[in-house]
């Protein structure tokens, strides 16, 4: 877990204008709520808010949230960015009881190298960039580690096959993927499949034309009766 402290300014009025004219002063509109705590309308520097995250933890950091001299314990509840520009436009701050458990996002970080798939034209494929943890806020980890490199082309690692964090609980279902195993098709796999299809469809046109022939054996023969 990271602390770090950050100065939140009150006073700010609410509203898109106001917002605005915020942003253009490099401050970011923020919230800080919870604990049965009435909701504070702040707004923070934005070179603090990212010198205050930039430690291993992430938007996960505990932060000491100074409001008018009260120091709030909270995390990065909800961070809005802009459409275009990603830059943080408006952030949600949640008060944490440090002694409470909780539920975050954690990332999944992949180490080493998965050789035997490589040699097997196959790709590691990260089916989940995030796992979910419930914990107290003094026990965030930084991050979930999952050593890929005694994979092989038919493992499948699974949430209830990682190693769980002291005083963590992960909040999936054991058998959900995290890491799977991609296998890519060959230049030549692909030219057999494309010829195997152009076969198939020759072979149907063959069919069809033979029908053809029956359909118009069989109209001679009303003709034959009428004479």
């Amino acid at each position: 877990m990271s602390s770090n402290v950050l100065i939140a300014e009150t006073g700010r009025q609410t509203g898109s204008p106001s917002s605005r004219r915020l942003r253009r002063e490099d401050r970011i509109p923020a919230v800080v709520y919870g604990l049965g705590m009435t909701p504070i309308s702040v707004s923070v520097d934005r070179r603090d808010l990212r010198a205050a995250l930039s430690g291993p933890s992430g938007v996960n950091t505990v932060l000491d949230l100074t409001v008018d001299g009260t120091v709030y314990p909270a995390i990065v509840k909800e961070m809005q960015r802009h459409p275009v520009r990603r830059t943080v436009s408006h952030i949600d701050f949640l008060q944490v009881n440090l002694d409470v458990e909780i539920t975050v996002s954690v990332p999944v970080v992949l180490l080493g190298e998965a050789k035997e798939v490589a040699m097997n034209n196959g790709l590691v494929d990260l089916q989940m960039a995030e796992i979910q943890v419930t914990t107290t806020p003094r026990t965030i980890p930084d991050s979930i580690e999952i050593d890929i490199s005694e994979m092989t082309v038919d493992d499948v690692i699974t949430v209830g096959q990682l190693p769980v964090p002291a005083g963590c609980v992960f909040a999936h279902e054991e058998d959900q993927p995290v890491v799977t195993v991609t296998i890519l098709r060959t230049a030549a796999e692909e030219e057999e499949e494309t010829s195997e299809e152009e076969g198939e469809g020759e072979e149907g046109e063959g069919e069809e034309g033979e029908g053809s022939g029956d359909d118009a054996s069989s109209d001679d023969a009303p003709a034959d009766d009428a004479e």
